[in-house]
């Protein structure tokens, strides 16, 4: 009797131990990314490609294993055939199918196949074993292949982890599972965005997703800035002086550039006036541009000459206007003395 306890006892045991993986726990080894527009008008690459990614510490062997694909809604499975190991924090190339020679060659792949992978929808699936499965038609429906590693429906399959799948793929763009292929949530729509295509290879640098990396966290700060309006003007000169001159003569206009500052998206007017001349007028004048006759300038409180206008902003250093100041006629017969006035010239934002 206690020898039948015994041999029992060892059956059960051995029952346990012959239960196969099932599918739920992250994977060590994963799908990383997922390549369908190869050869495709504009493609990046020539050829489709699903990549694989070891999460783990250890070496695995791949022999015996497979890549599997159906398209969006089917239950029927390609498989491709993988051989040799890969490492830990190492990835895996598996080239597929090309519809033309458009795009740039794959890196030296890992392992080869003619499965041709449709970019609006499909799953791919990591299998340990070289039957092909034949789930897939509705969702978690793949989620009890009891040799299954890891399971990816992306853009309309049927069929995915999580609540939604990855996203769909196009000409130059894959999808790729984040945090290098370390991040394994059990949910398509989580754990893969559309980027540009990256394929990786067993020579390409590792990726550590050890437990003992540095940690992380991150705080997030809002930035505000409010860019005031701009209006400034300046003079090449702050005073002007003809010194000493006759009636009856016109003496040599001076140079004076105003230099306009504006931000104003609809630009600007550059207007002058002046005040009479004490204790008579004398008739001061402005030119515009280079070579133009004077012409006189009002006096306030009598409408501004305009100097110049703009439609945009000022350039960075601002805008430089050219003018010359001088007399429009020549001095008229007035009785000696000092005389002054003052000029002033006026921005005003449109």
């Amino acid at each position: 009797m206690p020898r039948i306890r015994i041999l029992l006892a060892l059956f059960a045991a051995s029952a346990l131990l012959a239960v196969p993986f099932a599918h739920g726990a992250t994977s060590s080894v994963v799908v990383s990314q997922i390549f369908a527009g190869g050869g495709n008008a504009g493609a990046s690459y020539t050829n489709d490609f699903v990549e694989l990614f070891n999460r783990g510490a250890t070496a695995l062997d791949l022999g015996g294993w497979t890549i599997q694909y159906a398209s969006a809604a089917s239950t029927s499975w390609q498989t491709t055939a993988l051989a040799g190991s890969i490492g830990p924090g190492r990835y895996y190339l598996v080239q597929l199918a090309s519809t033309a020679s458009v795009g740039s060659p794959l890196p030296a792949a890992d392992a080869t196949g003619t499965t041709n992978l449709a970019s609006a929808g499909g799953k791919i699936a990591l299998v340990r074993d070289t039957a092909a499965l034949t789930c897939g038609a509705s969702v978690g429906s793949c989620s009890s292949a009891p040799l299954l590693e890891d399971f990816v429906g992306y853009g309309s399959a049927t069929d995915y982890e999580g609540v939604g799948p990855a996203p769909a793929l196009g000409n130059t763009t894959a999808a790729l599972r984040g945090g290098g292929g370390c991040s394994d949530t059990n949910a398509n729509a989580t754990d893969f965005t559309a980027v540009a295509p990256a394929p990786r290879n067993a020579l390409s640098l590792p990726t550590s997703c050890s437990a003992g990396s540095a940690p992380s966290l991150s705080e997030s700060a809002a930035v505000d800035v409010d860019v005031q309006p701009v209006l400034s003007i300046s003079l090449e000169r702050s005073s002007l002086s003809f010194g000493r001159v006759v009636s009856g003569s016109a003496p040599t206009p001076i140079s004076e550039h105003v230099t306009v500052m504006s931000n104003n998206v609809s630009g600007y007017a550059l207007t002058v006036h002046r005040s009479a001349f004490a204790p008579n007028d004398l008739p001061l004048g402005i030119a515009t541009s280079a070579g133009a006759s004077l012409v006189s300038i009002p006096i306030a409180p009598a409408p501004d000459l305009l100097v110049a206008s703009s439609v945009t902003p000022s350039a960075a250093a601002g805008d430089v206007w050219p003018t010359s100041i001088g007399f429009a006629s020549a001095l008229p017969a007035v009785g000696p003395g000092h005389y002054t006035a003052t000029l002033t010239f006026t921005v005003i934002g449109r």
